[in-house]
């Protein structure tokens, strides 16, 4: 079975470009299925089923999504093994633009659309950057010259990245998009795997339950903001574990 991850802000388009890029696969006699990850709710495991998807959700409620998703992928592979599906797709929120879902020796997709603003390749971070494929949305409805500074601000961002243009409504570019799921690895499990990007070191009172505002009732991690103009200093306290640079170790 082969997997895919798909990933992207909120509404720029994952779920109907998956869509659109399924109907090529099932046309190919493979057999699909689906794992929505989101937050709070989410009503697209209902689109997928109405389109003849199988499809699980998970929603993380009150836990790190990247956290829930990590801690729940290998069960997803084994769902799919047992559904004998050719290809299992994951698609996730991303929304804390701090992490990633993708894994090493996996495809990884990060949709993002023309319309989230000229900067936000830049401010999405491992979502985007460590992705093996950027899919652009909403191509349609801005000007040509807007497409190629856009597709240029994510090329800076993800230079080893291949980009596609995907309309979800009409599926120009679905076909083509298709065709490089066929690239990705067989996975028989994912347990033992790496993720590309490390979690975020997050480990503090307010993570634990605290609602309190101020220093005294805060414990572990904490980051201060520099009114300063200094760089940015970090508190570490007994609770902080090894850290990782900005980047993350990678491993």
């Amino acid at each position: 079975m082969r997997f895919v991850t798909v990933s992207g802000p909120p509404s720029s388009g994952k779920t109907a470009v998956i869509l659109k890029t399924l109907t090529h696969l099932r046309r190919a006699d493979r057999k699909i299925g689906v794992v929505k990850f989101d937050c709070l709710s989410t009503l697209d495991d209902e689109v997928y089923q109405a389109a003849g998807i199988p499809v699980r959700k998970g929603l993380s409620g009150a836990l790190c999504p990247d956290h829930y998703f990590v801690s729940n992928v290998e069960e997803c592979v084994q769902w799919g093994l047992a559904e004998g599906l050719d290809v299992l797709v994951s698609e996730s929120a991303g929304l804390c633009n701090r992490c990633s879902p993708y894994i090493r020796d996996i495809l990884s997709v990060c949709v993002i659309d023309n319309l989230s603003g000229i900067d936000t390749p830049q401010k999405i971070g491992p979502m985007l950057k460590s992705a093996d494929i950027v899919v652009i949305t909403k191509g349609d409805i801005v000007s040509q010259a807007e497409r190629e500074v856009f597709a240029t601000r994510v090329h800076r961002v993800n230079p080893r990245a291949r980009i596609m243009h995907v309309n979800g409504i009409t599926g120009q570019g679905s076909y083509e998009f298709s065709t490089l799921w066929e690239e990705g690895a067989e996975v028989a499990t994912a347990e033992g795997k790496r993720l590309r990007f490390s979690m975020p070191a997050a480990l503090c009172s307010y993570c634990l339950g605290e609602t309190r505002i101020g220093s005294r009732y805060q414990m572990g991690n904490v980051r201060k903001i520099d009114l300063d103009g200094q760089a940015d200093r970090q508190q570490a306290a007994p609770l902080t574990g090894p850290q990782t640079g900005p980047e993350g170790d990678g491993r």
